[in-house]
Order: C-alpha cells, then structure tokens, then sequence
C-alpha cells in the first residue's frame, strides 16, 4: 500500500511538472523544434569544450565559427524554399564554385585592363556580374524544372557535374589571386569588421527592434481579436532576445586585433604604440551582417508576401494550388533563381574570405545546406520549413566541423558523422509529423 502510494505521487509530480512546462511553451509560443535544436547546439558546444580543453567556447573561436558559418547560412536560406516546394537542389555548392571563379577572373584580370588596380568601382562591377551569373543559372535550371518537367533532382544533378567542370574550364584549374582590396571586406578579418562602438551600436538597434516588433504584435493581436501571451511572457521573451544580442556582441568584442596588424594600423594611423599594446575589437564582421541581411529578408518574402504564401501553398499540395489559380510553374522557376542569387552572394563572402578564387570552392557545400535546412525543422515532404530555423542548422552542422577540427577528427570521420547527423535529422522530421497527425 505505502508504494503504490508513493507511486501514485511521484506519478502526479512528473505529470504536474510536465504540465507546467506545456503551459509554459503554451504561454511564450516557443516552437518546440526550434528549441530542441537550440539545446542541441548547446551540448555540442560544451561538449567540444570540454574535450578540446577549453578551447572551443572562446571568443576568437566563436568569432570565426560566425564567420565559416554565413556561406552555408546563405545558402540555407534558399534551399528552405527549394525544400517546401518538394524539390531539392544539388548544384549549389557547383554553382557556387563557377561564380567565385567568374568573379575572380573580372576582378584580377578583367577589369584592371580597363579601370586600373584598386579602382573603386571594381568591387562593385564584380559583384554585379556574379550576381547576374548567378541569377541566370537559377532561372535557367528553374525553366527546364518548371516547363520541361524534368525532375529537380535530375537538373541539378546535371549542374552539380556541369558548373564545376565550367569553373576548372574558366582558368583551367589555375587559383586567381589577389583579389580587390574592397571586395576583401566582405570576407571579414580585421578590415571586414565594424568595431566595438558599431557593433553595441547595432546591438541595441537590435534589442530595440525586438521590443518593438513584440509590442506591434500584441497590438495587432488585440485589434483582430485574436488571444494574446501573458504580459510576463512578452517581457521574458523581450528580456531573453535582448540577452542573447547583447551578450553576442560582448563575445564578439572580446576577441582582438593581432598584435601585428595591431602595430601596423597604428603606425598607419599615428597612434603612439603603449607598453599593454592596443587592443582593437573586431566587433562584427561583414559576412555576419550580410547572412543577418538576407536572413530577413527571406524570412520576410517567406512569410509576409503573396509569393511566399504561393511557395508553403505548392509545398502543401501542388494539385490543389494549380487549381486555386496559382501560376505554380513560374514560382518554381523564381525560387531557383533566387537560389542562383544566394549561391552568388555566398560565392562573393567565400572568395573574399579567402582573398582567391579556386575551382574547388563549394565542394561538398550541398550537402552541408541541405542537411541545416533538414536539421533546421524544414521538412523533406514539403510544406513546412524557416528560414531561422535552417541558419540554426547550418550553425549546428559549422559547429560540429569546428569541433572535430579543433580535436584533430580526420576529415573522413568528419563526413561520417555529417551523415549520420543528416539521417537522424530526417528520422526525427519523420517521428515529428507522424506524432502531428
């Protein structure tokens, strides 16, 4: 009797404790996924640093992770909408090769022909034409998808092959170097940074930002009558984001200048040199600000125009939106090209990074995309994906690359577990939407 009593309390216990935390996710509208995912990431982190002694949660390595991380955040960001639609896109990683490989030929070989070395329309030259290059590729494999019916798994196939023979053909395997000294700053380093003083600066725009968009949201709520989260809800959500910015751009700014290029900016500057040395944050990088960037404003297309209600509406059933009147074929070939143009910003962040242009840029690069859109809550069915939740996963998918590079993992164990992170992602996906069902 005393343990079937003792049962039935800690049996009340759990259920009471498992009832709070529901009316917890209730109350703050936390998606459940994406926090899954965030606490997945969390154990990654410590996990490498503690086995990498220490060496993993350091704001010199997190600042770099940041860095690596914004080409496969770019890309992620398209392949969401590739992957909602029911197609999928082999090529981006190809694609992404011949357009760094495009760019670098105009920039080091082209134009100085033309406009001289360090001109300051070079960049920007440069990267129009990767842009176009790469818009053109997409809508080119979106047209023989959408109006030739040949599955996008067989085109993109096809442009795996085809665009990175087209980029060894470029220079015949030769690596273009140096690069445009303002192209340069998309890469990030220390020119590619915007400082400490921009970078709270931002921080708090942000935090701003966040608190306005909760209250405009709750007002929009209440005008349309629809139910609203508690007041302590709004503040602790508000309080989490604003914590969670904040602390980033502390981390970012922990991490300093080398001493050498330290020295020479000061000698540049005419800053007298102190006995402690200068210590010069690097703040944010480009690349950073450019995946926050296009981050939102897919998230926005995504979610806040027609094209993007067009795009979860054909995820969801093709049939059904043909006969709603929806023209399905030419969104399809919209959101390949604008995955031509994402793969060419990506392109444009790599080479600059990398201050050279090389055929072999991007390999591997889809599937490191397509695994953080499945890791990020982007369902391979169809229908259901976001944008914040892919740039998660390609944080997660950089992070465990990071990890096992720190602790001397052979690149072959690497791809290993890429692949087994992949596989299990999509189990979980399919368990998740049996469970909705």
């Amino acid at each position: 009797m005393a343990d079937m009593t003792q049962s039935t309390t800690s049996n009340s216990a759990r259920n009471a404790d498992a009832g709070a935390i529901t009316r917890f996710l209730r109350a703050t509208e936390i998606d459940t996924r994406l926090l899954g995912m965030l606490g997945a990431l969390l154990i990654i982190w410590i996990g490498f640093h503690i086995y990498t002694g220490g060496l993993f949660l350091t704001p010199r390595n997190l600042w770099n992770l940041s860095v690596q991380t914004t080409e496969i955040a770019v890309l992620a960001s398209g392949m969401v909408l590739i992957i909602v639609t029911r197609n999928i896109d082999l090529s981006v990683g190809s694609l992404l090769g011949l357009v760094a490989m495009i760019m670098g030929v105009v920039q080091a070989k082209f134009l100085p022909q033309y406009l001289g070395f360090d001109s300051s329309f070079t960049w920007i030259i440069t990267l129009l034409c990767g842009l176009a290059v790469g818009t053109a590729i997409g809508t080119f494999q979106g047209v023989i998808i959408a109006f030739l019916n040949v599955p996008s798994f067989i085109v993109t196939l096809g442009g795996f092959l085809a665009w990175r023979g087209l980029a060894w053909y470029v220079t015949s395997g030769q690596t273009v170097a140096p690069l445009d000294v303002t192209f340069r700053i998309m890469g990030g380093g220390a020119e590619g940074s915007i400082g400490a003083t921009w970078s709270w600066v931002l921080g708090i725009v942000a935090c701003l930002l966040v608190i306005v968009s909760i209250i405009g949201s709750r007002r929009q709520r209440k005008r349309f009558g629809f139910p609203r989260r508690p007041l302590w809800a709004e503040y602790l959500l508000s309080a989490l984001s604003c914590v969670v910015i904040l602390g980033t751009i502390w981390v970012f700014n922990s991490y300093y200048w080398p001493v050498g290029i330290a020295k020479k900016y000061a000698e540049t500057n005419n800053i007298p040199w102190p006995e402690t040395g200068l210590d010069i944050s690097y703040g944010i990088s480009v690349p950073v600000l450019i995946a926050i960037f296009v981050g939102i404003i897919v998230t926005f297309v995504a979610t806040r125009l027609r094209f993007g209600r067009y795009v979860f509406a054909i995820g969801g059933n093709p049939e059904a939106a043909e006969l709603a009147g929806i023209k399905t074929r030419w969104v399809t070939v919209k959101i390949f090209a604008l995955m031509g143009l994402l793969a060419a910003i990506a392109a444009a962040i790599s080479t600059a990074r990398l201050n050279a242009a090389a055929n072999s840029q991007g390999t591997t690069y889809e599937l490191y995309t397509i695994a953080a859109a499945v890791i990020g809550g982007t369902s391979l069915a169809g229908g259901t994906g976001t944008v914040a939740g892919a740039m998660i996963g390609a944080l997660v998918m950089q992070s465990l690359q990071s990890g096992m590079g720190l602790a001397n993992v052979d690149t072959p164990i690497q791809n290993v577990v890429v692949g087994f992170v992949l596989v299990v992602a999509v189990w979980l996906d399919t368990v998740y939407r049996s469970r909705a069902k």
